[in-house]
């Protein structure tokens, strides 16, 4: 079963970047589509990015032009590139595969804040 590890989150004010890492453990991780996906207090989990096995990626409307996700599947790691941060991107950000399909990691707290 993969395993999934996020990692790079932080405090960060409006206007800023961060970039998430997940790293998974199997061998199967480039034969998915992948996804990242962030949960607000008091609000259901959403997906927010995919890419599928070819590298072609999809954004919700409140992300697009802003965040940017890419896989690096020789160190089975997904990434999320987060640019212009607003307050409203305050989540915790977890990676999972395209359908929520594996086991959730214990996710990285992003935090946007002056």
């Amino acid at each position: 079963q993969v395993q999934l590890v996020e990692s790079g989150g932080g405090l960060v004010q409006p206007g800023g970047s961060l970039r998430l890492s997940c790293a998974a453990s199997g061998s199967s991780f480039s034969s998915f589509a992948m996804g990242w996906y962030r949960q607000a207090p008091g609000k259901q989990r959403e997906r927010v990015a995919v890419i599928n096995r070819g590298g072609t990626t999809g954004y919700v409307d409140s992300v697009k032009g802003r965040f940017t996700i890419s896989r690096d599947n020789a160190k089975n790691t997904l990434y999320l590139q987060m640019n212009s941060l607003k307050p409203e991107d305050t989540a915790v950000y977890y990676c999972n595969d395209a359908t929520a399909s594996m086991m959730w990691g214990q996710g990285t707290q992003v935090t946007v804040s002056s």
